[in-house]
């Protein structure tokens, strides 16, 4: 796996892996306290519920575009505003493209590795 130096990599990391299928890739890149809100406006957190969201994603053929905004970086903490688009296939085989924008934080760790501490796909709504 890559070290994690500059937090304005997590956004393109995230869709790489995201888009290989990869979703223990995709779970490296959250701290280990990282809490999501999920498209639905659901929060989860711990890696069993996160797991569980991405590997939905990966089997909706999740195809995510991001596209990043801009990066607040506060020492030890920045916040990622990114905006997306993820085609996916709904239950019925119908293929869909929400778009949205995200307002992430993500946190350095003591080992000088960044990752996402919060992750909140529907940006200010």
């Amino acid at each position: 796996m890559t070290t994690i130096t500059d937090p304005a990599a997590l956004p393109a990391l995230f869709e790489a892996r995201l888009n290989a299928g990869d979703i223990e890739g995709v779970l490296s890149l959250f701290t280990p306290d990282a809490t999501m809100r999920t498209t639905t406006g659901a929060i989860i957190s711990g890696r069993d519920a996160l797991h569980h969201e991405i590997s939905g994603t990966v089997a909706a053929q999740g195809r995510l575009t991001n596209v990043p905004r801009h990066i607040l970086d506060g020492g030890d903490t920045a916040l990622l505003v990114t905006d997306w688009t993820m085609e996916i296939t709904t239950p019925d085989g119908t293929r869909i493209a929400p778009t949205g924008t995200t307002a992430n934080v993500a946190r350095r760790l003591p080992t000088g590795e960044w990752g996402f501490a919060v992750l909140n796909p529907l940006g200010t709504a």
